[in-house]
């Protein structure tokens, strides 16, 4: 029976001898009883050869250290060989060397080894031990009491196995009480196998113990594989049943239903599971105070019950309760414990709030308001402060009119009864209210009896009489009177009555507030009469009452006030009235224009109106006609021989009633497509100018002249001079390289202006003048020769177009002493001086990169413009403008942008 080799404990051996090597023992080695193996001559390695007994000798070993390098010991005390072995002599030793470095003890085991003198037979020849088949134990159960009273050592049973008829074999064991705690628990006899136990065993601490037997022949070959040999320990009922709480703690509304769960308590039992050992069993053993047939408890699962409708917190709030859990299914031997169970009943609505009588009396004088009267106490049961027991007051009874209001008070738990609307003695003497108290929660009894769970008490109030003033009822009074009435016209006012004598008599009358002051009133009687005309259409909106505040007054200086509401009858003093005065009437694309009327009476006394002409001449009522369009309005129609002319039409209007107005109305038949256009005519020729308008046009008009001057000077003293030197000259327009849009105004090839309109390919031109007029959209230029001149735009047949696609034409010049000739004459020889000069580089050679024709080419670049007008004067240094001689100064002034 080979043993594999532990490799974890070899490893452990080897790091436990190196230490020893490092180690310095300073006290001696003592000795333990010598152990003897019976083994043949030879050995092949790893073969164990028998066991020793380390904790026998030390308790504690650190590190095994085997004197002889031909064998090694394990931890349990397994000696194997470390190599193959043979024996030359008939006995051989070595010695085990135990340390404990804590204890600082060092001990020696010495071994001797023997050779196998006999057999129970001889092998064959060729027969040879490490070939035997071996045979497989089958597994013996085996079982011990715990708890065992012996005697000890307590056998168990006898390990055999069946090599034991061919070879004398040697049994050992190994586990879990042996070389493992808890140590030396079991041993085996090493020649007859039987089992022993040396000490009790408690099941609860070690339930089973899985130990190892082992069976070899004298020569230390393993006889059989080794055999798993499971003690089980048997349990006995050793261990009480332990609840898992010394207290509960639970809670349970006193309206609780039968069945209903308080709680669960629970035990725990360390014996076996599932034997009679750990079978429990709840019971009560006590409740304390005693009311029978309060709880129950489930003897399996421990949940506690009600059983009763009688849990009532007014008579207990607290129960407590001995449990008693007990092993063996309950039975009289079974082991048990106790706990206790504190059980607190919860407060429900179960108890009614009652009066503490059934009628009140309360006292309080007519016309006192917001005042407390009664405090109503009442009694309930239930847990103070919570919503079962705080009350809810209502006035069932009595309180139709609003005059009492009931509440709770917080602190007392009383109904406070209050008035919160005037009584009045005169009309009741006393009122008998009936009062219901309920809590703020739920009455949790049955609904039978919910229905009828109101108490009820009656209150009875006794109105105390004052001495009050007068009173104004109905506060509001209404009379009518008709508009225009004559001044001085009475009609019936304001009347008040004393409420203990129900009469009028002694009051005296006055107007607080009056907002036309139309009317006044009779101080004694109240009667009122009007002290001006009353107008009707005066009030906004019409069909409102007119109020007039009024004051009564009794002989006391007590008083109350009222309002007398005046309804103003309409009279049909209002005739209509037409809303337009002047009309325009577009005859392109207009036949009529439509009137309306309106009228300040009431509707009985207006629409609808009746138009007509009034008293017009022939040639109106030959040319208008006037038709109805609807109650308020009608249509003027003028016939289509009619001349474009204003027209004075006077036109009738009458309303139901008769009463009729005529207004002349201003119509221009105007030739126009909007009325818009002869309504700015007609409102430019009305215009009259004040002084200040005159003194501006007369200031512009000094302006323009001085302007003018100065052009004509110039032009004349330009005559009289050289052209402008050539470095100037060469100045006056920048080269540009790039092609943009360009300005509204760029220079053409013949220096004069060029206007593009709207991205248009059509542009206007002109002569250089005094100025330039933009009317639209089409530019003129003016020349200013004593007056205002202006020189008609021509168009060309170009893209651009100059003053040269003006020759040949017929030019309209107005009032000039200049005509075109004469500008021709003079600019044209000047500006191709220029131009002339602008095409030479600077050594007076020809070139056509400084003035070019450029034409629109799309919808612009980034570049900008490349005209000679452009707006980067500071950036390109045009400040050369600004030192320019005379004849330059026309041409520069047109091209830079105004």
């Amino acid at each position: 029976m080979a043993a594999p080799r532990p490799q974890s404990s070899l490893r452990g051996a080897l790091c436990r001898q190196l230490l020893l090597t490092l180690a310095v023992f300073s006290f001696a080695c003592e000795a333990c009883k010598k152990e003897t193996f019976i083994i043949p001559s030879k050995l092949e390695a790893d073969k164990m050869i028998g066991r020793v007994n380390l904790k026998e000798c030390l308790g504690s070993v650190d590190h095994i250290q085997s004197s002889d390098p031909d064998f090694r010991v394990l931890e349990d005390g397994s000696v194997y060989t470390a190599h193959a072995v043979v024996l030359s002599d008939e006995k051989r030793s070595f010695t085990i060397r135990l340390s404990d470095a804590k204890k600082q003890t060092q001990k020696e085991i010495l071994v001797l080894l023997e050779y196998q003198k006999k057999a129970l037979r001889k092998r064959h020849a060729k027969e040879t031990v490490l070939r035997r088949s071996k045979r497989r134990w089958a597994p013996i159960p085996c079982s011990m009491q715990e708890n065992s009273l012996g005697p000890f050592p307590l056998f168990l049973q006898q390990v055999q196995s069946d090599a034991a008829q061919n070879y004398t074999i040697f049994y050992s064991i190994s586990g879990r009480g042996v070389d493992k705690e808890p140590l030396n628990l079991f041993f085996i006899e090493r020649d007859t196998g039987n089992l022993y136990c040396t000490r009790p065993v408690d099941r609860e601490e070690y339930d089973v113990f899985d130990l190892i037997a082992y069976a070899s022949t004298a020569d230390g070959y393993s006889a059989d594989f080794p055999l798993p040999l499971p003690i089980r320990v048997e349990d006995e009922n050793d261990n009480y049943p332990i609840f898992t709480e010394a207290i509960y703690n639970f809670e349970v509304p006193e309206s609780s239903r039968i069945g209903t769960t308080v709680g669960v308590v629970c035990a725990t039992d360390r014996d076996e599971p599932d034997t009679m050992h750990t079978r429990l069993k709840y019971s009560i053993l006590e409740q304390t105070p005693r009311s029978p047939g309060l709880f129950s408890v489930h003897p399996s699962t421990g949940v506690i019950t009600t059983v009763s409708h009688y849990l009532d917190r007014e008579v207990a709030d607290k129960y407590s309760l001995i449990m008693k859990v007990q092993d063996m299914d309950g039975q009289f031997f079974g082991l048990m414990s106790t706990a206790t169970c504190i059980i607190t009943v919860k407060d429900s609505n179960d108890n009614l709030p009652t009066f503490r009588q059934n009628a009140y009396e309360a006292s309080v004088e007519e016309n006192m308001v917001n005042v407390e009267i009664l405090r109503i106490p009442i009694e309930d049961k239930d847990l103070i402060n919570t919503a079962n027991w705080r009350a809810n007051f209502t006035i069932l009874k009595g309180n139709e009119n609003g005059h009492f209001k009931i509440s709770t008070d917080k602190a007392t738990n009383e109904g406070v009864l209050s008035v919160v609307k005037p009584l009045d003695y005169e009309e009741n003497h006393q009122v008998v209210l009936e009062i219901g108290v309920t809590n703020e929660a739920p009455f949790t009894r049955d609904v039978a009896l919910r229905m009828t769970t109101m108490n009820r008490a009656v209150v009875t109030v006794h109105v105390k009489d004052q001495d009050e003033g007068p009173e104004c009822r109905p506060e509001v009074q209404y009379i009518q009177i008709k508009e225009n009435s004559a001044v001085g016209s009475k009609i019936n006012g304001y009347e008040a009555y004393d409420p203990e004598s129900k009469s009028s008599s002694g009051l005296r009358y006055k107007i607080l507030h009056d907002p036309k002051e139309w009317i006044t009133i009779n101080e004694g009687s109240g009667s009122v009469q009007t002290s001006k005309t009353l107008d009707r259409e005066v009030i906004t909106p019409k069909n409102e009452l007119y109020n007039i505040t009024v004051l009564a007054i009794d002989q006391d200086g007590r008083s109350c006030t009222g309002t007398l509401a005046v309804s103003i009858e309409d009279v049909n003093d209002n005739p209509p009235e037409i809303l337009q005065d002047y009309l325009v009437i577009c005859k392109a694309n207009m036949e009529y224009v439509d009137i309306s009327a309106i009228d300040r009476d009431s509707s009985v006394n207006g629409a609808p109106f009746y138009f007509s002409l009034a008293n017009t001449s022939p040639e109106i009522n030959r040319l208008w006609t006037i038709t109805r369009v609807n109650d308020t309005a009608a249509r003027l129609a003028y016939q289509k021989n009619a001349q474009f002319q204003e027209y004075f039409i006077p036109v009738a209007v009458k309303d139901r009633a008769g009463l009729s107005a005529t207004k002349t109305l201003r119509v221009n038949l105007c030739d126009c497509t909007n009325p818009f256009q002869c309504r700015s005519t007609a409102r430019s020729a009305d215009v009259i100018l004040g002084k200040w308008a005159i003194l501006a046009i007369l200031l512009g008009i000094a302006l323009l002249f001085s302007i003018l001057l100065t052009l004509v000077c110039g032009i004349v003293s330009a005559r009289n001079k050289k052209a402008f030197p050539e470095d100037l000259a060469q100045q006056n327009l920048i080269i540009s390289n790039t092609e943009a849009p360009g300005d509204d105004k760029v220079c053409s090839a013949n220096g004069f202006m060029t206007q593009t309109v709207n991205n248009a390919n059509q542009g206007f031109c002109g002569t250089m003048g005094s100025g330039v007029k933009n009317n639209g959209g089409q530019e003129t230029i003016e020349m200013v020769k004593g007056g205002h001149q202006t020189l008609e735009s021509c168009r060309g047949a170009g893209h651009h177009h100059t003053l040269d696609s003006c020759r040949g034409g017929a030019v309209e010049v107005e009032n000039s002493r200049y005509t075109y000739s004469e500008w021709q004459n003079f600019t044209q020889p000047r500006l191709g001086e220029k131009l002339h000069l602008c095409n030479q580089d600077e050594e007076h050679m020809p070139s056509q990169d400084y003035v070019l024709t450029y034409n629109y080419e799309g919808r612009g670049s980034p570049a900008g413009s490349v005209g000679c007008c452009s707006e980067k004067q500071e950036e390109d240094r045009l400040d050369f403008l600004n030192n320019l001689e005379a004849k330059f100064t026309a041409l520069a002034e047109t091209c830079t942008k105004r």
